[in-house]
């Protein structure tokens, strides 16, 4: 502390071993330094009981008994048992899916990393390691694929989050069918846990190495298509397993990449297309005798039929689901079905039934621990609400479907929370936030999905006519320019001012931030989504004087993200 100061102290407790090693030079060696310390203990222990430590010491967080037994060898049990005796390994405790794990704190695990090293046994144990991993992340994905089983897997791979994260870094650099392996393992639950972008990335990397058409090929494109989320790279995904599949012996894994083509067809418009997609993947899965296939395809053809505006038809396909068995299908797939449910009685104006069926539905996604489909279902639940004439509630669902849309990074998800939005506003008489919403939902790229819910259009103009009555052709055009000018982001955040009880078209258009005018220029291009670098061209200066020039409106302002930055501009009228 005297030598470094508190500051350079935090910064350096990286380099623990280095910095921490000014003891008193009058006491015993052992305490002169913490690497002393530490090698002290180290060195009290038996041959077997260092080796034991060395290889646990490849965890990169908490490991199972099992876990242990695997890294450090069948018969590690009693030298662990005396590694806790010796406080060089915390007893174990119970995580998050009920299982008991030992831990390690970082400063022996850093210890004994460097040990491992010297001792030239760390690549045997990170090998271990990874093996460990993918036995976790196989038979917990095994237990995804039913309902039963769903949640307990999804929280054991919580749990050995860590531990997998750690193994497929490790692999995709020195195995890379074991990186495949694992990243194909882990791809349903980064689905269920709403971490597409990040999953979707990670299998692309990993799926870099692996021979077109192969089998494990194939399974990586069927789940690179579930985490683009029924989008247009979505389709490409599935259509390549598709047809990589077609000519060999129908499989389960046929079935799947024929309802993911559904889904992304029904998505992008193409609902014939996505008809006939879907029908053939109910006849393939009546012939395997696949319930979970069986029951998706019934919902892509129930959302092409009610995409192209056949309620009835619709809910006659839905209703074709009744006889399977729920228990042997995953909540995600029974979650999908409900939704679509949801929207058919949505257009065959059963508002209360839907509403009843949305909350069903939430209440299912809750209980699978789902993530990227609950934006989705809490923005449909928020539309039966609204319709309903449960405004409050629309709210409140709303708002929660645009937060995880944010933490899952669908912009599929949060486009359709764009276009309740301007519903939420209409239907509470704020009419020139709901043109402005609209306007911006309208001016959203197409690639980022714009599907339709089920009788939204009609009602988009029905009240955007009335809007236009209401406001005149000089505020309503003046609204839409406004909308028209937003990035997603910032059309997000008005959405999440206009919805709330006061309203945004309430917020004050004078300029109150005390900015200066080049200030107030920088902020409003943040909101319009641009980036350092973009804006730095826009104005011709250095993109270090861009954030120079935002260091200074953050401190001025006390808005430390870019999304408060835009909250500020939009509560302000710079956009």
């Amino acid at each position: 502390m005297e030598s470094l100061g508190l500051a350079q102290l935090g910064e350096r407790l990286g380099d623990r071993f280095d910095v921490l090693a000014g003891g008193d030079r009058l006491a015993p060696e052992r305490l002169q330094s913490l690497w002393a310390a530490v090698d002290w203990s180290y060195r009290l222990l038996t041959s077997e009981e260092q080796r034991v430590f060395r290889a646990l010491s490849a965890f990169p967080g908490p490991f199972s008994p099992d876990a242990a037994r695997q890294v450090a060898g069948p018969d590690a049990g009693p030298a662990v048992g005396r590694l806790v005796d010796c406080s060089l390994v915390s007893p174990p405790r119970a995580g998050p899916d009920g299982r008991d794990r030992y831990a390690m704190l970082e400063t022996l695990r850093a210890f004994g990393a460097g040990q491992l090293e010297q001792a030239g046994e760390a690549a045997a144990a990170a090998r271990a390691l990874a093996a460990n991993a993918l036995g976790v992340a196989l038979q917990a994905s095994a237990a995804m694929l039913t309902r039963a089983g769903e949640r307990a897997a999804a929280a054991w791979l919580d749990s050995e989050e860590a531990t997998t994260s750690h193994a497929l870094t490790w692999a995709r650099a020195n195995d890379p069918d074991a990186a495949l392996a694992l990243a194909t393992a882990l791809a349903p639950w980064w689905s269920l846990r709403g971490r597409n972008a990040t999953g979707y990335a990670m299998l692309s990397a990993a799926c870099e190495h692996a021979a077109p058409g192969s089998d494990a090929w194939c399974d990586a494109q069927q789940l690179l298509g579930d985490l683009a989320a029924a989008s247009v790279v979505a389709l490409g995904h599935f259509t390549a397993a598709r047809d990589a599949l077609a000519a060999r012996t129908p499989s389960v894994l046929l079935v799947s990449a024929r309802n993911g083509r559904a889904a992304s067809l029904a998505v992008t418009g193409r609902l014939t297309e996505a008809a006939d997609e879907a029908g053939r993947a109910l006849d393939l899965a009546r012939q395997l005798g696949d319930p979970r296939g069986h029951v998706l395809a019934l919902t892509w053809l129930a959302t092409a039929a009610l995409l192209a505006g056949d309620a009835q038809q619709s809910l006659n396909w839905l209703r074709q689901a009744d006889g399977i068995d729920q228990a042997a299908i995953t909540g995600r797939a029974l979650l999908r079905h409900w939704m679509v449910l949801t929207a058919a009685l949505i257009m065959a104006g059963e508002f209360t039934s839907a509403k009843q069926q949305s909350e069903r539905a939430l209440e299912l996604g809750r209980e699978a621990g789902e993530r990227s489909d609950l934006a989705l279902c809490l923005a449909l639940a928020a539309y039966a609400a609204c319709l309903a004439g449960d405004l409050a509630q629309a709210r409140a669902q709303l708002l929660e479907a645009i937060g995880i849309g944010h933490q899952t990074g669908v912009h599929l998800m949060l486009t359709v929370c764009l276009d309740v939005g301007g519903l939420i506003c209409a239907e509470s008489q704020r009419l020139a936030d709901a043109v402005t919403i609209w306007a911006a939902f309208f001016a959203c790229p197409p690639e980022l999905g714009r599907p339709d819910l089920p009788g939204l259009p009609q009602r988009r103009r029905e009240q955007l006519q009335r809007a236009e009555a209401t406001l005149g052709p000089e505020r309503t055009r003046q609204a839409r320019e406004r909308g028209a000018a937003m990035s997603l982001s910032a059309a997000l955040e008005f959405a999440l001012l206009a919805i709330t009880e006061n309203g945004a078209q309430g917020a004050a258009h004078a300029d109150q931030t005390g900015l200066s005018a080049r200030q107030r220029e920088l902020v409003t291009l943040v909101a319009r989504g641009r980036t350092d670098t973009q804006i730095a061209e826009q104005l011709y200066i250095s993109v270090r004087t861009v954030r120079s020039h935002l260091d200074r409106i953050r401190d001025k302002t006390g808005c430390r993200h870019r999304a408060d930055l835009t909250r500020l501009a939009l509560q302000n009228g710079l956009i």
